[in-house]
């Protein structure tokens, strides 16, 4: 009887491993499967999931000029939400997703701007005579993480209510910044080593440690949802590619 149960509970295990092993391929596959979701003659570019993952933003050229659009995860609905002679591009969902950050330079140069997310109550977040750009919020919505080039090279700023702070401060270019999901952390691109890496900081600018270091470059770094893996561009196999790590390797 024992010998029969050992065999039953073998075959249960096989079966229960292929079918888990189909539900991988397919879901891999699915993720896999590409799907073209604008089609205009100007450039779609910068894609921005909202929260819930219902609505997508972007930027696109299609009226002459960079403006800010949204349109349903399957591609329809596309509707303008800026509408200027100025860029407005690098669109970023707030947590909650009732906004939206982005970069315009309708008052002359880059700035960080933030509107609603029907596109009403567009504001001017910062205002200065240098550029401004890639904005990224904090997982608590309290906080705007953005690029600056004000002091002569591109710093990695942060905005509050009660006004900006600088987290970094070095002779080179310091940009792209993406909050971890807890919001303790930020991962950046910088060039401070010679050419682009991705770096890591705590939420305040301290322990600013790279992550990656190779002779190409790599930049603009992603966290995951759950904040275990970061992905980023490299150029370390003669084009670009996407390349994911995890971060505990980095612990």
């Amino acid at each position: 009887m024992k010998k029969y149960l050992i065999l039953l509970l073998t075959v249960v295990f096989a079966v229960s491993i292929l079918f888990i092993g189909i539900s991988c391929k397919e879901e891999v596959l699915s993720v896999k499967k590409e799907v073209r979701l604008t089609n205009s003659s100007g450039v779609n570019l910068s894609p921005s999931w909202s929260p819930d993952g219902k609505i997508i933003a972007f930027t696109s050229y299609r009226d002459g000029n960079n403006e800010i659009y949204i349109m349903n995860e399957d591609g329809s609905g596309q509707t303008r939400l800026t509408n200027n002679q100025a860029n407005d591009l690098y669109p970023s969902w707030s947590p909650d997703g009732k906004m939206i950050a982005y970069t315009s330079d309708r008052d002359g140069n880059n700035e960080i701007y933030i509107m609603n997310a029907d596109g009403s109550g567009q504001t001017n977040l910062t205002n200065n005579a240098e550029e401004d750009s890639f904005p990224s919020w904090s997982p608590d919505g309290k906080i705007i993480a953005f690029s600056s080039n004000r002091d002569g090279n591109f710093e990695i700023y942060v905005v509050f209510a009660e006004g900006e702070v600088r987290l970094t401060s070095n002779s080179k270019n310091d940009f792209s910044p993406s909050w971890s999901p807890d919001g303790k952390m930020i991962t950046y691109t910088s060039d401070r080593d010679g050419n682009n890496e991705i770096y890591i900081m705590n939420a305040d600018g301290s322990g600013q440690t790279n992550l990656t270091n190779n002779v190409e470059d790599d930049s603009f770094p992603a966290w995951s949802p759950g904040g275990k893996i970061i992905a980023f561009n490299s150029h370390r196999d003669s084009n670009f590619e996407i390349y994911a790590m995890h971060t505990e390797d980095q612990e």
